[in-house]
């Protein structure tokens, strides 16, 4: 009888242990963490990558229009940008990812005052 009880006694312990490991046991393997982190490196390197071509687009879009277009020193747009005038004599600034936003004359405000 005795022999009976240590057994069922050592049974019970063994799966009282067994199930308390099992609930620390995480669901994620080494190589779903290294995935995500490779998302997430992915992403911001994305990200990075598209911020430096608009300021590069924008840079190089202001850059052309100033040597190749007039400068409308005494507008603005309506954002503060400077106004460039075509050779078709068409209004436009260059936005944030560097392409050229018309706009009607009517829409210019007067360059204000320093």
């Amino acid at each position: 009888m005795k022999n009976i009880f240590k057994s069922v006694l050592f049974a019970a312990s063994l799966f009282a242990a067994s199930s308390a490991f099992a609930q620390t046991h995480n669901d994620t393997t080494l190589g779903q963490k290294i995935g995500t982190t490779a998302k997430k490196g992915w992403h911001a390197t994305k990200k990075a990558g598209k911020a430096v071509g608009n300021k590069t687009a924008e840079v190089a879009s202001k850059g052309v229009a100033a040597v190749a277009d007039k400068k409308y020193d005494e507008k603005v747009a309506p954002g503060g940008q400077t106004i460039y005038i075509d050779k078709n004599s068409y209004y436009y600034y260059v936005n944030k990812k560097g392409h050229h936003i018309y706009v009607p004359k009517a829409k210019l405000v007067n360059k204000p005052d320093k």
